[in-house]
Order: C-alpha cells, then structure tokens, then sequence
C-alpha cells in the first residue's frame, strides 16, 4: 500500500461517518463534520494522556531505581482507569466563602483552552483538524486564556495560598510565553505564512532545526515550553514544598484531575506545535523512509520530546523563582531576538553556506556577550548560611 494511500484512510472512514448525512442541510452536515474531528481529537489525546500517566511513572521508577505502577492489572497498565475512578467518586469539595461560579469555571476554560490549541496541529498529511488561516496565531491567542484560568483558579478559590499561587503562576508564564512567541517569529518570517501546513511543506528538503537560528530557536522554544507546562524544572507554581499546591489547593474530585489533564494536553500542544515548526511535521527524515505513514513520523517525534519531559523530571530539581524570572528576562528573551537577527541574515545572504555562517556567529556573540554580562559563575556560586547565634 502506498503512503498516500494509506494516510487517506482516515479522511475516507470520515467521508464514510458523513454519508448517511448525505441528505441532511449544508450547514447540519459541517457541525457533524466538526463534531467528529473533536471526537477523534480527544479520543487520541486522551488515550495518550493516560498512556503517558502510567509511562510517565514507570520510566521515573526506572531512573530512580524502584518500581513504577505494578498492581493494577497487568504491568500496572490499567492503573489510569483506577485514578479516573477515584477522582470521580471523591467529594467535590468548595470552600463556603468561595466564588462558586468562578471555582468551578477555571478547571473548564484551562482543560477547553488545551484542546483548542491541539486542533490547529497537522498531525499527518491531510490531517489538520481544523485547517485555518494563521493557525499559529490562533495558537498563541487562545493559549493566553491559561493565565486567566490560573487566575480564576486563585481569585475564586477566596484563599490566600492560592492567590499567591496563581500570581506567582502568572507571572512564570507571561515571562516564558514572550521567549515561546519570539522563537516562532524567524520560522513565520522565513515561510512568510501562518499557516502550520505550510510550514511544514516548507521544511520539505530540511529542517529548521538544522540551521543555526533553528536548532538555538528550537532550544530556546522547548524550555519556554517546559515553563508555560509548569514541569520540572519549572513547577514552582505547584511547589508543595514552599505553597500548598498553588492555585489548586483548594480542588478536590475530578476538578482537581482536570488540572493534570489540561497540564498534558497543554505539553502535548506545545511539543505539536515544536515538532511542526522545527522538525519537519510529519515529515520523513529521509525520503527512502516516505512508506511509513506520515502521522507516525509525527508522533514518534512527539514521543521523543515527551520521553525528554520526562527525563527532565526526573534528573533536574526545582528552581527558585528569582533564578527562574532571571533566566527569563535576563537570557532566554536577549537570545530569542538573536535567533530573529540569525534567521534574517540567513534568509538575506541567499540561504548559503556563508549565511549559515553568518547566522551561527550571530547566535555565538549574543550568547558570549551574555555570558559574560550576566557572570553566572558568580551568580550561581554556592551559598553561605549564617545562623543566629
């Protein structure tokens, strides 16, 4: 079978869904059309987000040399189903003096934002949930709703903990979410479209991340991501240790799980969305490879990005929130607009070897100069503790 034939055959079975329709009213027959392409979104999305729950566990256990999830069922796969379980059957508790409308709408618009922002991914060739004119600014504008949920989560929550969560929440990811956008302005720059489809045809004989402004964009963007996840090494908002559990200290029940959903399937849209800009999409790495379907080659590179997430965790500590607001203004932000400059010399000099060049020195001087700017020796010496007498 060939590729295009195979990567058709999801297009077909919904061509299939849709004839009984075939007498229905244009319009009914779209919203039917719409309504499969969310269910098959969250189908996936929610498959993988259990898969990874378990995986997630078992691959940490591993690295830390004891056991992951064993009891329930075999190998312990069926221990997703056992959490669902329990956080639906928990008491879903509201604090009295709480704003109730508010507690109960920020686990809603946080969990609805994820899978908005997951629908605009080509996942595959022909495969684009929803295939939209500026797709990536879509992305970005609707993903600025997670800080007004975390906000919501904290102001209705009426606890003092939470707020503080939420606004020490907020302030992370407005500062990562700046580096995040200004990655993705060289790839926009040098497609010249919005459109996530065709960026991905435009990394047809390479990808970005092989070109020097591309693999610094890619990096830069992929720790942005981990921030705007709230993972390790950046998960001060839910630092239990320091605050509670930050804006969700005052969750229970299946709210409190629509968070964790809502973290994975944002992490899920942020490394999508990666994959798209800097690693070819769906694309082949080699053409010899192009019998493999196209969606495999897309969430294999997905996996690999999420095996990384995972390996963060489970290596790297918590970073304090002053070292984490540094980072952000004082490095990640500089080196983000660098990439801007790199990729408009490389575009400019014809896309040649010299621009190549070029491009790769202007990253090299940005990141020396802020090197020695910011004397990070210094800054990260080891402290001195002086006790009360």
């Amino acid at each position: 079978m060939s590729r295009d034939a195979v990567d058709q055959i999801f297009i077909h079975a919904k061509q299939w869904l849709l004839i009984p329709l075939a007498h229905w009213p244009d319009w009914l027959r779209e919203v039917a059309s719409i309504l499969i392409n969310i269910f098959s979104l969250l189908a996936v999305f929610l498959t993988l987000f259990a898969a990874m729950s378990v995986l997630e566990r078992k691959i940490l256990g591993r690295m830390q040399n004891r056991y992951g999830p064993n009891r329930v069922g075999p190998f312990g796969l069926l221990q997703p189903v056992a959490d669902g379980i329990k956080m639906l059957i928990k008491e879903d508790i509201v604090p009295a003096r709480a704003d109730k409308v508010v507690h109960f709408l920020s686990p809603v618009l946080i969990a609805a934002t994820a899978i908005l922002a997951l629908g605009i991914i080509p996942y595959g060739r022909n495969m684009t949930p929803f295939a939209i004119d500026g797709g990536i600014l879509f992305f970005f504008a609707i993903g600025w709703t997670t800080e007004l949920g975390v906000f919501m989560a904290g102001w209705g929550s009426n606890n003092k903990f939470s707020m503080l969560g939420a606004m020490r929440a907020i302030a992370q990811m407005f500062s990562y979410e700046l580096p995040l956008i200004v990655t993705t302005i060289p790839v926009v720059m040098v497609v010249g479209s919005l459109t996530p489809d065709q960026i991905v045809a435009a990394q047809n004989q390479y990808w970005f991340v092989f070109t020097p402004w591309g693999a610094a964009a890619f990096i830069l963007f992929f720790i942005s991501g981990l921030a705007e996840s709230n993972r390790t090494p950046f998960d001060v908002p839910e630092g239990e240790s320091e605050i509670v559990a930050g804006h969700m200290t005052e969750y229970s029940g299946f709210k409190y799980a629509n968070f964790f959903l809502a973290e994975y399937l944002g992490m899920f849209a942020v490394s999508g969305l990666g994959v798209t800009l800097f690693l070819g999409g769906w694309q082949a790495p080699f053409r010899l490879l192009e019998f493999v379907p196209s969606y495999i080659w897309f969430f294999g590179k997905l996996s690999v990005l999420l095996f990384v997430y995972i390996w963060i965790r489970g290596t790297l500590p918590r970073t304090r929130v002053d070292q984490i607001m540094n980072f952000a203004w004082k490095f990640m932000l500089p080196m983000s607009f660098a990439c801007l400059i790199a990729a408009a010399v490389w575009h400019y000099t014809g896309r040649s070897w010299a621009g190549w060049l070029w491009s790769l020195g202007v990253i090299a001087v940005v990141y020396a100069a802020l090197s020695l700017l910011l004397d990070t020796g210094k800054k990260f010496a080891p402290r001195t503790y002086r006790f009360a007498e």
